[in-house]
């Protein structure tokens, strides 16, 4: 579980825990005196509905992942072919504060950021610049961001939720895919001398580093921070997330060719007894051919930032195996193991991302398998923009999983877009304008026809991120 999702499953169970505690002070409330609560909460979740904003994706409260859930639409949309809706971008860039950061979630644009209630979201600040560096046309508002990003960077070269807080491998990974998506150099980024891959390559578990010894089969894990005796331990989500970021990639990646040979994973394999399991259960590929695995030789860092990516994708592939194909967590609330859908989906991206086709593939499938058993694959733009970059990463069609049309889903949550993919409808007739309008491919048109040679660029991030 992301940074994130830490803090909206807290909040939410704290939300939980006073909403409990009713039912049993009102439990000899009479029935018609029910039905009348029970209109009273319909009517006001029907206000709460009506008063989020137009341009926003999602019907639930915004508070703690409105920018987060707008940027994972708008970054399906764009990878399934689709032009965002103006107001969806428009909303999404009015969010930033002066400074060039982005909170969670601001409810008045109109009154300046207040740190002291909002403070800055490191996370969400990362994906609003993924995603509307996709979309195009907002330069300024990600380069502010950019700088913002930068100017905060912590001295070991990473970052952590907030300006301030210790580093940690899921946010300086969404740091990374930032930079990148940006058209900065991740590796030149730096504080003290130390870039976000020093900062990720003290999160990872090598064969020299502390608490591999307490983690068999743990090699080539992330931890998502030590402990406060430095030891680390496996984290499904940070595996992910900085398998991706090692390669220097956001969350758009490039489409895999699926004419292309999947590239076996290479395990990390430790010669010493304590480095934990040294069995190649990922797979014995590796990414010369060799099938040797990597060695880390005792060191606590691999040197090479794609090295530590294939370490942790193999990690990813083995624990991905023994689990049938998809992560389990175990929620606050109960000791069953259920299906980690969400990071399940991250995996994928990543494992795509280092051309491990076969392993993305196989919990791909689990994924559509099991697509109905994921109540917020139903409704929830987060879930469901998640699902659609799994595919689109695979190279398979983002706008569709397992025979579901997921982008229809997605749009329905939110502002219909501009225009969709392999369609000569157009929305901004009774909407208000896509990110590129439908004259503009008119005028391209005529000029083409004409001979005059007109070229047009920059409307849209280049898509590999």
């Amino acid at each position: 579980m992301s940074p994130r999702r830490r803090r909206v499953t807290a909040l939410a169970a704290a939300t939980v825990l006073c909403a409990t505690a009713a039912p049993v002070a009102s439990a000899a409330t009479p029935d018609g005196a029910a039905h009348t609560a029970a209109r009273t909460t319909s009517a006001a979740a029907a206000a709460q509905r009506a008063a989020l904003p137009k341009g926003l994706y999602g019907d639930g409260d915004p508070r703690y992942d409105g920018v987060w859930r707008q940027s994972m639409a708008l970054l399906a949309l764009h990878g399934a072919g689709a032009v965002p809706a103006k107001k969806a971008v428009d909303w999404l860039t009015d969010q930033q504060c002066a400074d060039g950061s982005f909170t969670a979630y601001r409810a008045d644009t109109g009154k300046p950021c207040d740190p002291a209630k909002a403070p800055s979201d490191i996370n969400a600040t990362t994906l609003a610049v993924q995603a509307l560096s996709a979309v195009g046309g907002r330069s300024e508002t990600v380069g502010k961001a950019v700088d913002w990003i930068a100017s905060v960077q912590n001295k070991d070269g990473g970052w952590g939720y907030s300006p301030g807080a210790d580093s940690d491998a899921n946010s300086t990974s969404l740091v990374i895919g930032a930079l990148d998506a940006a058209g900065r150099n991740p590796a030149k980024t730096t504080k003290n001398g130390k870039s976000p891959y020093d900062a990720l390559a003290s999160f990872q578990l090598t064969c020299g580093a502390k608490g591999i010894e307490d983690a068999p089969g743990g090699q080539g894990a992330f931890a998502y921070q030590p402990d406060k005796k430095g030891r680390l331990s496996p984290n499904n989500d940070a595996t992910a997330a900085a398998s991706l970021a090692a390669l220097g990639k956001g969350v758009l990646v490039r489409p895999l060719d699926r004419d292309a040979k999947s590239i076996p994973v290479s395990p990390l394999k430790c010669a010493s007894t304590g480095g934990g399991d040294n069995s190649d259960d990922g797979g014995n590929g590796s990414g010369n051919g060799s099938g040797d695995g990597q060695d880390s030789g005792g060191r606590s860092a691999l040197d090479d930032p794609k090295d530590a990516a294939a370490a942790g994708a193999a990690y990813l592939a083995r624990t991905l195996e023994k689990d049938k194909g998809r992560f389990t967590v175990v929620t606050p609330s109960s000791d069953e193991e259920k299906p980690d859908y969400a990071n399940t989906a991250d995996a994928v991206i990543a494992l795509a991302a280092g051309g491990h086709r076969t392993e993305a593939d196989a919990s791909l499938k689990w994924l559509a398998d099991h697509l109905d058993d994921w109540d917020k694959a139903k409704n929830d733009p987060s879930a469901i923009s998640a699902l659609m970059l799994a595919s689109r990463a695979t190279g398979h069609d983002a706008a569709e999983l397992g025979g579901t049309d997921l982008l229809e889903r997605l749009t329905a949550t939110g502002p219909a877009p501009a225009h969709m993919p392999d369609s000569d409808k157009d929305s901004s007739a009774k909407d208000d304008g896509g990110t590129f309008p439908v004259w503009a491919f008119i005028l391209i048109g005529l000029a083409v026809g004409a001979g005059i040679g007109i070229f047009l660029s920059g409307q849209r991030k280049r898509q590999q991120l």
